[in-house]
């Protein structure tokens, strides 16, 4: 049998698994075959993989496509992207009417994105609320994200006059009829905020500490508890998204319960990074704020443990010129979406020695399961040919001038991550070669359709 591609003689990263050595048979962009180290494989194209780890291609579960430059977004996001290994992305979208604007932003994506893509609805409406249905089975769209920090005179400045506990607990039953459907929640309670900000400001902090010091750690965990309580009564499994805070994470393991709808638990590469007290000023601002180092040695066992279970960027494409003129006038979040894996395999692999797998889970086949990726997250045949081919000898520094993204700076300039990205394929197609972009014909991105099926009763 001669295959389009053949991934030889890697040491694979079976998610959730562990390694094993073999190669990997490619056709018509699916994997074709699992075949045994040593086995001759004839192929149109061989990869000799010895001694590099081959991962499934990245699947960043939380990106903000057009928050740069709108216009230009999708080719310079997921170029970047993809010479991180990333193959895959969920970008949220919000708009007055969900039904109608989602479909041209969908064609965009597919005529610029290099890599494939899908959507989360953002809700900050009754009407969005109305409209969901319909709007989740025309897009194949089953995932929701409700924004509690835009609740009251926050939102309002934004022009978000409606974000409050009805409309949660609204989406939750909505998102409940949705087949495979899951509401994402951004928790921080916004109306505690200004008890610690008045003072803060008065005070004359501009320091990234204080951006923790006016929304702390509780102030997210009281909002988790409500989703995750709502969530049970609604009967709608939740997911607490860029969770920041080791109370938070307490908090959900003690009200996890068989009978009652999951509670899932998204984090970010920044809060296992970085702290409060790192050395990149107002770059660091970000909501919710970057927290202790206890914080993020906490959020580590708990990927290590299985209860937090993606791993996303929260890439915000935005230039430097934003983050300012101090910090409570700087624009929050910041780009990252290239440095997922790196930063992974730095921080938890060589410093903590999570198993490759479960870095391997958390960033692809439970970002597939989650949200009802067809075809993605998995090493097995049937499934798309998505892969990251990483030498563990190597290394990458990290430089935002090396990276064609719209963003002119990054939170991680500078860091040496062990470990280098070589190769990135999706669906059979050669996106990156030798760690510089290959060249590929045309546009390679495609639309990931959910199954929203009919709204049931």
């Amino acid at each position: 049998m001669t295959y389009d591609l053949c991934l030889h003689n890697g040491e694979v990263v079976v998610p959730g698994e562990g390694l094993r050595r073999m190669s990997i048979g490619i056709r018509d962009g699916r994997i074709a075959a699992l075949i045994e180290a040593g086995e001759t494989v004839r192929a149109t194209r061989v990869i000799d993989c010895t001694g590099k780890w081959v991962f499934p291609g990245v699947i960043d579960p939380h990106t903000h496509i057009g928050f740069g430059d709108k216009a230009n977004d999708w080719a310079s996001e997921t170029q970047t992207a993809m010479l991180g290994g990333v193959t895959g992305l969920m970008s949220f979208w919000r708009a007055e009417s969900l039904t109608e604007s989602a479909g041209p932003w969908r064609e965009e994506g597919l005529a610029r994105s290099r890599i494939d893509f899908g959507l989360h609805f953002g809700i900050t409406s009754q009407s969005h609320i109305e409209e969901l249905p319909h709007a989740a089975r025309t897009h194949g769209v089953t995932s929701i994200k409700v924004y509690l920090m835009y609740k009251g005179e926050t939102g309002a400045a934004k022009g978000f006059t409606e974000v409050d506990d009805a409309l949660l607990f609204r989406a939750l039953q909505v998102g409940a009829r949705i087949p495979g459907g899951v509401v994402g929640v951004h928790c921080e309670n916004t109306e505690v905020i200004p008890v610690f900000r008045a003072p803060l400001k008065e005070a004359g902090r501009n320091d990234l500490p204080a951006w923790n010091a006016q929304s702390p750690d509780f102030l997210e965990t009281e909002n988790v508890f409500r989703v995750a309580f709502f969530g049970a009564k609604a009967g709608c499994p939740v997911n607490i998204v860029h969770m920041s805070a080791l109370e938070s994470l307490d908090l959900v393991r003690r009200m996890r319960h068989p009978a009652r709808p999951p509670i899932h638990v998204e984090t970010c590469i920044h809060y296992l990074s970085l702290s409060e007290n790192a050395p990149i000023g107002l770059h660091g601002k970000v909501n919710p704020p970057l927290r202790t180092q206890a914080d993020i040695d906490g959020l580590w066992e708990g990927v290590r443990e299985g209860d937090i279970s993606t791993i996303g960027s929260d890439h915000v494409p935005r230039k430097a010129a934003t983050k300012g003129p101090d910090l409570w006038r700087a624009s929050a979040g910041f780009p990252g979406i290239a440095q997922i894996l790196p930063v992974l395999l730095e921080e938890g692999h060589h410093k903590r020695g999570i198993p490759l797998q479960t870095l391997a889970a958390a960033t692809s086949r439970n970002v597939a399961r989650l949200y009802n990726l067809d075809g993605k997250g998995c090493i097995a045949p049937g499934y798309d040919a998505d892969f990251a081919i990483v030498d563990p000898d190597g290394e990458t520094l990290v430089d935002h001038a090396a990276l064609p993204s719209h963003s002119d700076y990054s939170p991680y300039q500078g860091k040496r991550c062990r470990g280098a990205i070589t190769h990135t394929v999706l669906r059979g197609n050669i996106l990156v070669e030798d760690g510089r972009p290959a060249p590929v014909p045309g546009t390679t991105g495609r639309y990931i359709q959910r199954n929203a099926g009919k709204e049931t009763t």
